[in-house]
């Protein structure tokens, strides 16, 4: 098979399509030929050499795929994932592929009506907001939830899910077509992070109340900001250090708020977790795909020759949503 590989770390221009062995599925395991894999901001950290796969993972980069069902390994239900089956998967490394050996517990359908390329941009975006807004964060109707990075690949899903599950949804975003396009996914209120002040942006959208869920990917660089615009006992969870990994909390304002900050991966996480937490998906946030209330937001699709590119755009600034590359 074909995969792209990260000859050593360094720019996207280390990224290069190599011939593996084709991989067996193992007990438990299906064999998925991909048609498409999603692009994610770990999978620039890998390649930098700042985000190594876990013990058992493939080398090479790639948290997310769509494909059909190929082969079985031993003990899996074939009836459950027939041969030719179009499915999405959640994976620790490996996805930059023109097939994989995926635990079927990290398996979803992909539902009549999705396009099956588009549907590699899922699984990891889905997984991700899903478990930090409902398990981690506590988002309940009628909250108000703060996505910083409305127009991210996690972004775009969290908005869309915080507006399926009735929260008042604030979205970051910079320049007035992007605030345009989270408003469209669901966002009642958007903030031009370029020009607001973000946390008297959400007191006044929320008539002073602040945030119940913050949900952050820029990490050192936001905290202050997230702790300003939380609400009295706010859950700040942060998934992501765009802008650093080290900052100050004013544990004065954490102590009268009576706050929470909470960090999450979903990567590194036991194969029983991730597959708990797929599991809840396919059960909660999946049928939202079939009414209309949750779709991919896919920026660009790329062949996988072109890993680079889909790197450098990623870069760039410019994606909203997600970009794949395809097999």
């Amino acid at each position: 098979m074909r995969v792209v590989e990260v000859v050593r770390p360094g720019g996207p221009e280390q990224l290069a399509v190599a011939d593996r062995p084709d991989p067996v599925p193992g007990p438990g395991e299906v064999l998925v030929r991909t048609a498409a894999a999603g692009v994610n901001r770990a999978d620039v950290l890998q390649r930098q050499g700042h985000y190594p796969p876990p013990a058992g993972a493939p080398d090479w980069p790639g948290l997310e795929i769509s494909g059909e069902v190929a082969g079985h390994g031993p003990g899996v239900d074939a009836a459950a994932w027939p041969l030719g089956a179009r499915v999405a998967a959640l994976l620790p490394g490996g996805g930059y592929a023109t097939a994989a050996a995926v635990n079927a517990g990290l398996l979803l359908p992909v539902p009549d009506g999705i396009d099956l390329v588009d549907a590699a941009g899922l699984p990891e975006a889905v997984c991700t907001a899903w478990s930090n807004l409902v398990d981690a964060g506590r988002l309940r109707a009628g909250d108000t939830l703060l996505v910083q990075g409305g127009s991210g690949g996690v972004g775009s899903v969290a908005v869309q899910l915080g507006a399926a599950l009735g929260a008042h949804v604030v979205a970051t975003a910079g320049g007035p077509g992007r605030a345009a396009r989270c408003r469209e996914l669901g966002a009642r209120t958007v903030v031009d992070h370029r020009t607001a002040d973000v946390a008297a942006a959400v007191r006044e959208a929320t008539d002073g109340h602040g945030a119940d869920v913050v949900l952050d990917v820029l990490g050192a660089g936001g905290l202050a900001t997230n702790l300003a615009a939380l609400a009295t006992g706010g859950r700040l969870v942060v998934i992501g250090t765009q802008r650093g990994t080290r900052g100050e909390i004013d544990l004065g304002l954490l102590l009268a708020r009576r706050a929470s900050v909470i960090g999450t991966t979903l990567r590194s996480r036991p194969l029983a977790e991730r597959t708990r937490i797929v599991a809840d998906v396919r059960a909660h946030a999946w049928p939202l795909l079939a009414d209309g209330r949750l779709r991919p937001v896919v920026h660009a699709r790329l062949p996988l020759e072109r890993a680079g590119d889909a790197h450098r755009l990623l870069d760039s600034g410019e994606v909203f949503g997600k970009v794949v590359l395809t097999t």
